[in-house]
């Protein structure tokens, strides 16, 4: 079981000041985020795209290859890599730089994006949205495959036996397939063999148990092994020495930042109750002190096949020494705890079998 950090580098109004931190600063603590997290033995931290004012990381691998060199054992990753919209020659090579850099712990998260904001600023059209994510990642995986390719695609030139450099450190460079619960993407991710990354932010988790199962029966039906394709999610989060202490931080400025999103996508209003009922133990929200974040991630892992954890903080901007004991606390006490219990269960489990 893997535990990590996922982070879109936000730069929203701070709530109390009004005040905006610049992208400068922003990224600066990013990077020092990720250097915390390798040190308290996280498994992998996150890094997504944007393309907006009030996200500060538009090119995720620049900001994970300035935390490669001050890391030892971290696994650095997109999330996501909005693939649509990128050219997935040079998606590989700066992950495969990335590669080089941190010694074999780059990986690229590939999604189709929930944001929209990279088509019209790199000359996509959204009519073609699917299209563009299929053949680009036939063409990203076709690159991982071989270091001279011939292509053609509908969207893109073509490419006649060249050759794409520098090859990574590790063959094949991981490729996770990033989805918002899509049917047709887990397929897609099952078929293809490659692992999945379910970003639960609403809802029940457990009501993506049946994607879970519906992916790796894609996988089975493709020949590939199951038991060696893991599953993640990304999920919004925050852990502070005591429960109520750690949701009366994280509240507000979840709230400013999930209701700036609702008045772009026609959601209703994100109120403290819509907030307490996602931190029950079957909620998305996985706020509190560590038993309690630590408790809810092996739940999910038990009842949903979770192999991989993403804990995504902050939402809007926080406070960065809030955000660093959060981290610290994840990496010390929260997942010491899931592996110890996730590791005597699947014992168990093995043992019934």
């Amino acid at each position: 079981m893997e535990i990590g950090i996922s982070t879109f580098v936000e730069t929203t109004p701070d709530v109390k000041t009004g005040e905006v931190i610049s992208h400068t600063q922003r990224i600066r603590e990013v990077v020092e985020e990720i250097v915390l997290a390798d040190k308290v033995g996280l498994d992998v931290f996150g890094v997504g795209e944007h393309h907006r004012k009030d996200y500060a990381a538009s090119s995720p691998a620049v900001v994970l290859a300035a935390a490669a060199s001050q890391t030892k054992r971290i696994r650095l990753t997109s999330a996501v890599t909005v693939l649509s919209s990128a050219d997935p020659v040079r998606v590989f090579q700066d992950f495969a730089t990335v590669d080089a850099i941190s010694n074999g712990r780059a990986e690229i998260m590939a999604g189709r994006g929930s944001f929209i904001e990279s088509f019209p600023l790199f000359g996509y059209d959204l009519k073609d949205y699917n299209e563009l994510f299929e053949e680009k990642l036939e063409l990203l995986l076709k690159i991982r495959e071989s270091e001279k390719v011939t292509w053609r695609g509908g969207h893109r030139p073509a490419i006649q036996n060249l050759g794409v450099y520098p090859r990574p450190v590790q063959n094949p460079l991981p490729v996770w397939i990033g989805s918002g619960g899509n049917s047709e993407s887990v397929v897609r991710a099952g078929l293809l063999g490659l692992p999945l990354v379910l970003a639960i932010i609403g809802g029940r988790p457990i009501q993506f148990e049946p994607l879970v199962r519906l992916y790796k029966k894609a996988a089975a039906r493709a020949g590939h092994d199951v038991s060696k394709l893991s599953v993640a999610s990304h999920s919004h989060g925050f852990v502070a020495e005591n429960t109520e202490v750690a949701a009366d931080k994280f509240f507000p400025s979840t709230q400013q930042a999930m209701n700036v999103l609702g008045r772009e996508r026609g959601w209703g209003p994100y109120t403290r109750a819509t907030f307490d009922a996602a931190r029950s133990l079957e909620g998305a929200l996985y706020v509190g002190d560590p038993q309690t974040v630590a408790d809810k991630i092996i739940y999910l892992r038990k009842n949903v096949g979770i192999t991989r954890f993403m804990l995504h903080v902050p939402v809007g901007t926080m406070p960065h020494e809030d955000v660093m004991r959060a981290i610290e606390l994840l990496g010390k006490e929260v997942a010491p705890k899931v592996r110890e219990e996730v590791s005597r269960w699947e014992r168990e489990s093995e043992g019934k079998e």
